[in-house]
């Protein structure tokens, strides 16, 4: 909640005002803006003093199978059951920049991001707006390249369009250290960010050469405008694995609902170990719920094709995010290599994962 000592210095309006009639009506109206701050502040959430009830909780996530966790979790009312009798609410992003300027607005509770916009998130509050509270997937991030483009390597990316999905995205900065420290390109204005849904028509038109996305995008890419696979990001990284999206939560959230984290984070556990066993048996529901989303129908054979490039796992792998912290500076996002403590919290997860051995 918003105090007035957090705008105006201790005494500068009582030391604004003179007499006892001043005094009074200025105190008044501080009582009233303060009154009226809480309620606003408070309207459809709990206040742990009062003991209201919770109205709502207000998840994230985008229309990838790197969330699929969250879209299931929404579209099976597992979520909804998990959080009972508060309402949930969702809100579907298209980058993870948007996704986390929603949870700095106080908009949305919880919800699925990269680690880049994590990690932005978290520097920018100086480590107070977010926790990352587990992971949800790894991998699943193609390079693809237009055909008749020319491009058959990474080698031959230097110097051409490449779309990514926002800017400082977790793609976007992959893309943007590749071309300048791998490439060594003198810079990178040829990363251009396109949203998903955006680029196969761009790559038909010959607008863009190629396209660093995860699935289903990058699949979709291949089936429905030809592209060719030049390369798997993975394969860029130690040990062939990287984090590709977690879960965050608002640190306040965290600190006033954390039964209800947990037991949105037990709903999310119970997606993941059932798409790591055979996420395969699960691409009806994900084509349906990506159609509720979007209102368009993935070509045959894209979600097969996707799925098999998507980890999905509870583990944050925090090496990606000490990985992508130095990134940011390499490509000018950060000027000195962020402290990172605090921004990973496993308490929930560790808790929930020693009561299901």
């Amino acid at each position: 909640m918003l105090l007035l000592t957090d705008t105006w210095p201790a005494g500068t309006l009582l030391a604004s005002a003179t007499g006892h009639g001043k005094v009074f009506m200025l105190t008044l109206r501080c009582v009233i803006l303060l009154m009226t701050v809480a309620l606003l502040a408070g309207c459809g959430r709990d206040d742990s003093r009062t003991g209201a009830a919770l109205r709502e909780v207000r998840i994230g996530y985008f229309a990838n199978l790197s969330h699929a966790q969250g879209l299931l979790g929404v579209d099976s009312g597992e979520f909804a059951a998990a959080v009972a009798p508060a309402q949930l609410k969702t809100r579907i992003f298209n980058a993870g920049p948007s996704l986390i300027e929603a949870l700095y607005a106080g908009e949305i509770d919880i919800g699925y991001v990269g680690p880049g916009p994590a990690i932005n998130g978290f520097v920018r509050s100086r480590g107070q707006a977010l926790r990352i509270i587990a992971g949800a997937s790894a991998n699943g991030v193609l390079i693809v390249a237009r055909k008749d483009s020319g491009i058959a390597t990474l080698d031959d990316l230097r110097g051409r369009k490449i779309a990514t999905p926002q800017r400082r995205n977790t793609q976007d900065i992959s893309a943007l250290h590749y071309v300048l420290k791998v490439l060594r390109q003198p810079k990178a204005d040829n990363v251009v960010a396109i949203p998903n849904a955006e680029q196969s028509g761009l790559m038909r038109q010959g607008q863009i050469d190629a396209a660093w996305v995860p699935e289903p995008w990058a699949s979709r890419l291949v089936v429905e405008a030809g592209a060719s696979i030049i390369a798997h990001e993975k394969d860029l990284w130690p040990d062939g694995e990287f984090a590709l999206a977690v879960v965050v939560v608002s640190s306040r959230f965290l600190r006033e609902q954390p039964q209800v984290v947990e037991k949105l984070l037990a709903a999310h556990r119970t997606w993941t170990a059932r798409l790591s066993e055979d996420a395969t048996a699960y691409v009806g529901q994900l084509g349906q719920a990506l159609f509720r989303l979007t209102g368009n129908q993935l070509p045959p054979g894209v979600l097969e094709q996707a799925v098999r490039n998507v980890k999905f796992t509870d583990e944050p792998l925090e090496q990606t995010l000490r990985m992508m912290a130095q990134w940011s500076v390499d490509v000018g996002f950060e000027k000195e290599v962020p402290a990172l403590d605090g921004l990973v919290d496993l308490t929930i997860l560790r808790r929930l994962q020693g009561g299901a051995r």
